[in-house]
């Protein structure tokens, strides 16, 4: 098994729509700025105007900013999970491991794409009948429910966007989301092994 930090595919895209967001931002701010030093420096009457100018675009700005720190924090808090490798069959899984509450809660969120070969591994804190949704997942993906021993007890195919419950058959310490369908292509279903996984603790 061999464990690494890496900077994830969502911390690229999560830092690129900062860049956009700070470029809107500022084209918005000086879209506002202009108009109102303009309406001062002709000594309009329109008193009322020159002080909602200011109080709209700081609004803007605001909520903008609000964003932005959402975004980064994220991207910090997803850049920094380590990749684990797993075996299946004849296959190699990377996956990212996700062993804390708030990885474990974010998951693979807001992601556009996942890279063929990559996923995601849930550790959970003790064995049970636990349930993965879709809630703002935008990568259709299957999700196999593993066992203690590395064994898959089912696999769910999920749909993106969506808030159904796909819950494991039995008690499990372990899930594995990978692209839609890569199970079923390679052969891989309930009783096979995924080598790399018994073992795995959660973080503390």
């Amino acid at each position: 098994m061999t464990v690494k930090s890496f900077l994830s595919l969502n911390g690229r895209w999560a830092m690129l729509l900062s860049g956009l967001l700070w470029a809107a931002l500022l084209t918005r701010f000086l879209s506002m700025l202009f108009p109102f030093a303009l309406s001062l420096s002709k000594g309009s009457a329109r008193t009322g105007l020159r002080q909602a100018q200011p109080e709209r675009w700081s609004v803007t700005l605001g909520a903008g900013l609000m964003m932005l720190f959402a975004l980064q924090a994220q991207a910090q808090a997803q850049a920094s999970l380590p990749l684990v490798d797993l075996g299946a069959g004849m296959y190699r899984i990377e996956a990212e491991l996700a062993s804390t509450p708030q990885s474990r809660q974010t998951g693979l969120m807001h992601r556009p794409t996942m890279p063929a070969g990559r996923g995601m591994l849930f550790v959970f804190d003790q064995a049970a009948r636990h349930c993965m949704w879709m809630k703002n997942t935008y990568i259709p993906l299957s999700v196999a429910f593993i066992d203690d021993e590395g064994r898959i007890v089912n696999i769910a195919d999920m749909q993106p966007l969506t808030e159904d419950s796909h819950c494991a058959g039995a008690p499990v310490r372990y899930a594995l989301e990978m692209n839609r369908g890569w199970f079923a292509e390679r052969g891989l279903g309930e009783g096979d092994v995924v080598r790399g996984v018994a073992g795995l603790q959660p973080a503390r």
